[in-house]
């Protein structure tokens, strides 16, 4: 059974179908060797080099998870200051194409939640840069948000977002979030109303995700004109970090989003497919390094 809600623009669903696994899993050990910086704390340390942060999303598991940890070393080397790591899900109503059939792919070659914590307890010590896991709630729910946040705290994992649980229903996940240390990121949307913005903005911890057009993710040819207002109206009610996501696909984008005042650039579905539609992993992992050091550039 399924229950749909539209809120701020977005179709919020919540089923109880089983996607990723989430079987049952071996306790691990907590590492002693995470990130130096979580989330917030990297926009600080950004905010006085005077630098916007630079943050990719790939899909867990796209190709294959091997993969996948080799492309969290690539991106790390080459200048991410947060990466977004996505759990692959069945129903992702807010991802775009490219994303849906990344995830697609990953579910095929049967990427497990179990399997996804066990890639990051082993590279997430070899990161320079902190991890925020994009999931939708459904894998949370089937884990058990308690369970769900001490995982993510014990590989290593230092921020999460999950846009399908509107703001009223977000007080477990931020209590449990916040118990282990987890910073929650919210989204608002250019038709979410400003009130709502204002509670959305105070809520959210590491930074403020503006999405920056109405719609799924996906690569678009220019940035929505929009997004300069929107970006003043979030500055006008919080001091937080803003971070500008959905459609930023190319380095011109990037500047773009620099010169409107974004602390943040989003990229993810221009990422994915690279991975997705490559040759072979080194091939795809070549051309990700290229890419990603032409968007790094675009910030200097």
């Amino acid at each position: 059974m399924a229950v749909a809600q539209m809120q701020s623009g977005f179709l919020f669903f919540h089923s109880h179908k089983s996607t990723v696994s989430t079987e049952t899993m071996k306790p691990m050990a907590t590492l002693t060797t995470v990130p130096a910086l979580g989330l917030s704390e990297t926009f600080t340390r950004l905010k006085r080099q005077g630098k916007m942060a630079f943050i990719p999303y790939i899909t867990a598991g796209d190709p294959d998870l091997s993969t996948t940890a080799r492309a969290l070393k690539v991106l790390d080397t080459c200048g991410a200051d947060i990466i977004e790591l996505g759990v692959p899900y069945s129903d992702p109503l807010l991802d775009g194409p490219v994303i849906q059939a990344a995830a697609t792919r990953s579910l095929a070659r049967g990427t497990t939640l179990n399997a996804i914590f066990a890639m990051l307890e082993d590279v997430v010590p070899q990161l320079s840069c902190p991890i925020a896991l994009f999931t939708y709630y459904n894998p949370v729910l089937q884990r058990g948000t308690e369970k769900f946040m001490t995982a993510v705290k014990n590989v290593g994992v230092r921020g999460i977002l999950v846009p399908d649980v509107p703001l009223e229903m977000t007080g477990n996940l931020r209590r449990e979030a916040s118990k282990n240390k987890i910073e929650l990121v919210q989204l608002t949307t250019p038709t979410t109303p400003r009130d709502r913005m204002k509670a959305i903005v105070e809520a959210s911890e590491g930074f403020v995700y503006l999405v920056s057009s109405v719609g799924v993710s996906g690569m678009r040819a220019s940035v929505n004109p929009r997004v300069q207002t929107l970006l003043q109206d979030v500055k006008r009610v919080t001091s937080k970090p803003v971070a500008v996501g959905f459609g930023i696909s190319k380095p011109e984008h990037v500047k773009q989003v620099a010169i409107w005042g974004a602390d943040g650039v989003v990229v993810g579905s221009a990422i994915v497919r690279i991975l997705g539609e490559a040759k072979s992993p080194e091939d795809g992992l070549k051309e990700l390094e290229d890419f990603t050091k032409s968007l790094v550039s675009a910030l200097s």
